[in-house]
């Protein structure tokens, strides 16, 4: 494991990243999901594709990275971008699980692979609509402490600064990033997934462009139990792009 120091908007943050096949010409950067770390991605995936050089990266304030400010996923995407330059890795191919997809997206690689990626605004069920205006009504009674009994479990016992950074990106709607996105894309995503429903993967793969979606049996972490045919499909989707038959 190595820690960068990134200066961001005059702020500092150590940002925690592990690199593996570091001799491979090929680059991978892998993003974790809200509430994960770098070391779940990394059990799942660093035996596999060997011809490539993998990045797994903590982001601010997950796993063994800290952070001191609130921030937006676009903010995230510039910090993971500074730490790039620094360890002068380039956007062949970034993966993003849920929240890293959103990020992964404006990072505009030249293969983009989405599992189970937020970015698409589901809903709010009845029970959550009600949760949401009770908290508001008891905050104007000056309740507002009772807090955590109201928070989604996403933004459980997070600090003031990760609390506030959750609101800020929760509810992003990224149609329009989606859309605009122009390179190729590989959509990966469990059928039983009731954190991004698959109705997201389809409306995603309606708009990016250059996009295919495999589906597997599995909920929101599927990938750990189809590690290798993931990571078959990720490396033919990369060779697609270079119209070559083997990295490596």
């Amino acid at each position: 494991m190595a820690i960068k120091s990134i200066v961001y908007n005059n702020h500092t943050l150590d940002v925690s990243y592990e690199i593996v096949n570091p001799e491979e010409k090929v680059d991978m950067i892998v993003l974790h999901g809200w509430g994960s770390s770098k070391s779940l991605m990394q059990r799942s995936f660093h035996l596999q594709l060997e011809g490539f050089r993998h990045i797994y990266i903590d982001l601010p304030g997950f796993g063994n990275s800290t952070c001191n400010v609130a921030l937006t996923t676009e903010d995230y995407a510039r910090i993971v971008e500074l730490l790039m330059i620094h360890i002068n890795a380039s956007k062949d191919v970034i993966v993003g699980h849920s929240f890293g997809g959103k990020v992964a997206v404006l990072l505009k690689p030249k293969l983009l692979v989405l599992m189970a990626s937020a970015g698409i605004v589901v809903p709010k069920t009845f029970k959550v609509k009600f949760k949401i205006a009770l908290f508001k009504f008891l905050k104007t009674i000056g309740l507002a402490g009772m807090r955590s009994k109201f928070v989604a479990s996403d933004a459980q016992n997070l600090s003031e600064v990760m609390y506030q950074t959750f609101k800020n990106v929760v509810d992003e709607d990224f149609t329009e990033e989606f859309k605009n996105f122009e390179s190729k894309a590989l959509l990966l995503w469990g059928k039983d997934d009731t954190a991004t429903p698959l109705s997201s993967a389809k409306k995603i793969d309606s708009l990016i462009k250059d996009s295919s979606l495999e589906v597997y049996d599995g909920d929101h972490y599927f990938f750990m139990q189809h590690e290798k045919d993931v990571s078959k499909k990720i490396e033919e989707c990369f060779l697609e792009t270079l119209n070559i038959d083997k990295v490596g």
